[in-house]
């Protein structure tokens, strides 16, 4: 079965090299729809690393993660957590937009990515997690859940408090915080907006006393 590991370059590859690589990747089946790769962006030495879902149309077309309604709501709440959003690295589980066209073909309707294409984009994430080592990693989402926890995560179970790492997860990986939290698109899909979004800065503001707090 293809993956991304086939594409990942040997040795220890700088992020920007690991971006580059990316933009070939043929490990599933989208990117045959999708504009390009929506690589992660953000600094090398970031503490904290944001994970949702996938790019959506927006960020299909502009290269880049959280740049359309859902990235403004995720600017707004880090920003009210105290969370800078400059020294944080933001990127996908999966890094192709998957959608469906709508009747008449003019629009792009997201799609939940399945099991085999958030397991076979799984090594890029892997691979950014290892170059950046961050001391706290937000899952934003249930896919982002799911592509480092396994099939049987949820975030409401799992939301606002410090996970731990399966039994066996390698030493550098099992020292990175570990929070849940839901995807930004929830709240602007939300029939009560104002209590999602206060949840979702409640959750983030866990973000700065994690990353005062010595390490396990």
């Amino acid at each position: 079965m293809p993956s991304a590991q086939d594409f990942i370059p040997d040795g220890q590859p700088s992020l920007p090299a690991l971006a580059e690589a990316a933009t070939g990747c043929r490990g599933c089946d989208l990117y045959r729809d999708a504009s390009q790769t929506v690589f992660g962006r953000g600094p090398i030495d970031a503490s904290v690393m944001l994970v949702g879902e996938q790019p959506g149309d927006q960020e299909d077309l502009a290269g880049a993660p959280f740049v359309g309604p859902a990235g403004k709501i995720l600017d707004d709440a880090l920003r009210a957590a105290g969370v800078d959003r400059s020294r944080t690295y933001v990127t996908n589980a999966v890094k192709h937009f998957k959608f469906t066209r709508s009747q008449y073909g003019s629009r792009r309707i997201h799609q939940t990515p399945g099991a085999t294409e958030i397991v076979a984009c799984r090594p890029w994430l892997l691979a950014e997690m290892g170059l950046l080592r961050p001391r706290v990693l937000v899952l934003l989402g249930a896919t982002a859940g799911k592509a480092l926890l396994g099939s049987t995560f949820t975030v409401n179970r799992n939301r606002g408090a410090l996970i731990r790492w399966p039994a066996g997860a390698p030493a550098e990986v099992s020292a990175i915080r570990l929070l849940a939290t839901i995807h930004p698109s929830a709240v602007l899909r939300a029939e009560d907006q104002e209590g999602a979004y206060a949840g979702l800065v409640a959750d983030l503001s866990r973000v700065p006393s994690l990353l005062d707090s010595p390490p396990p």
